[in-house]
């Protein structure tokens, strides 16, 4: 009676099918290869820069930009594993945190999530921000460590110039030890919005990741299919696509990554032991909603609010109306898009940026493909730019309330 049920049961015959798939987690984004191809130049400037601090001094703060999927999580990462194996067998008066500031979004709790990591037996939620921020100088300064604080996706910190110009001032205060930052941004322009005193605080350096080409996405996926897929089970034709097509959208690993998992699980889907052209072509509708959304995420908090605007636009049919009195809905002229955004700023306590400010946004939003511009032409009084998006406004709209409102 129990092997009869057992054979009945869904998750068991699940099991039972058989899978392209040797290890489907190697295939996920979220999957940190030992090795990173084309990203040997950043590693090597990144651990030169980091060496100082295995000397005693306090190495630069680094800020590190480019687009979603360019490598450069992953590749700090790399360097923080190597330089933790290097503290473990040497012995060093050196120590980071890594603080994903999306979901520490302030100065108190990306404070805090650093503490967690440098006293793991502490619990110090409920404390004062002044005590958790006293308490890291105090680790830094009474063991004298160097201290690594990376912040990635730093400019989702909402009191990001009283976090920086803490840290950054905190080594006027530490008669030994130090802390350096490394922050990691898609915004290349977020430190135009910091305070001049912060700005002058940081004496950084930066560095600028470039979207992989379609040659470097393909030796990229090959390697993952090796380690992830069954020998022989995935056409090279089906890796030239997927690493083709990413290529073609923005340069996006993660977008290469994702679309020969989804083209493996069309397979299995069809009880099919071989990924084809077929399977990736039908996953990429799939993936590109998947990236997008993820992507609208990640984006700065004044981009959120510009898509929010349209999106809303465009769900309660708003449009602009022709000289023959047809309502052309879901296109705006820009200057009804910049009120919009104003207006929704403001119920949300936010500093508009200014119309130059946000035509720059409109700009970069359009080359990540989310929206579309056009000037306008016969049909309308004057000459201005028409925005549409160019994605789901529903499904945006669901994304952004939950990123900006919490709801």
């Amino acid at each position: 009676m129990i092997q009869q049920q057992l054979f009945d049961n869904i998750f068991q015959k699940q099991l039972e099918k058989t899978s392209v798939f040797t290890d489907r987690n190697i295939i996920t984004p979220h999957y940190t290869p030992k090795s990173l191809p084309f990203r040997d130049r950043q590693i090597d400037e990144i651990s030169q820069l980091l060496s100082t601090s295995l000397q005693g001094a306090k190495p630069n703060n680094l800020f590190i930009y480019g687009k979603v999927g360019t490598g450069k999580t992953v590749t700090v990462n790399n360097v923080l594993v190597q330089l933790q194996e290097f503290i473990v067998h040497n012995g060093s008066k050196v120590d980071f945190a890594y603080v994903n500031c999306r979901n520490h979004n302030t100065k108190y709790k990306a404070i805090t999530k650093a503490l967690a990591k440098f006293y793991p037996q502490e619990d110090f939620i409920g404390y004062s921000s002044a005590f958790v921020y006293e308490k890291l100088l105090a680790y830094a300064g009474g063991q004298d460590k160097q201290l690594i604080l990376v912040l990635d996706e730093v400019d989702k910190v909402k009191d990001l110039d009283e976090l920086i110009y803490a840290l950054t001032r905190a080594n006027d205060e530490l008669e030994q030890g130090g802390i350096a930052l490394i922050g990691i941004s898609n915004n290349l322009f977020f430190k135009d919005k910091l305070d001049a005193r912060t700005k002058s605080a940081l004496l950084e350096r930066e560095m600028v990741f470039p979207p992989y080409n379609a040659s470097e996405l393909k030796a990229i996926l090959e390697e993952r299919v090796k380690l992830a897929f069954k020998p022989n089970s995935v056409k090279d034709s089906a890796i030239n696509l997927a690493s083709a097509l990413a290529a073609q959208e923005s340069g996006d690993a993660r977008a290469a990554v994702m679309l020969m998992l989804r083209a493996g699980e069309e397979a299995d889907r069809n009880l099919i032991n071989e990924v084809t052209d077929h399977h990736v072509s039908t996953a990429k509708s799939r993936v590109e909603e998947e990236v997008t959304l993820n992507m609208v995420e990640t984006l700065p908090r004044q981009q959120q609010i510009v898509i929010y605007a349209l999106s809303l636009m465009t769900v309660q049919g708003h449009g602009y109306d022709k000289l023959n009195g047809v309502r052309e809905k879901g296109v705006f002229f820009s200057g009804d898009a910049y009120r919009e955004y104003e207006r929704i700023a403001k119920s949300m306590s936010e500093q508009s940026v200014s119309s130059r400010w946000f035509r720059e946004y409109v700009n970069e939003l359009e080359t990540y493909g989310i929206l579309v511009t056009t000037a306008s032409g016969k049909g309308v009084r004057g000459t201005t730019t028409l925005i549409k998006l160019g994605f789901d406004a529903r499904k945006l709209q669901k994304v952004l309330e939950k990123e900006l409102m919490g709801v």
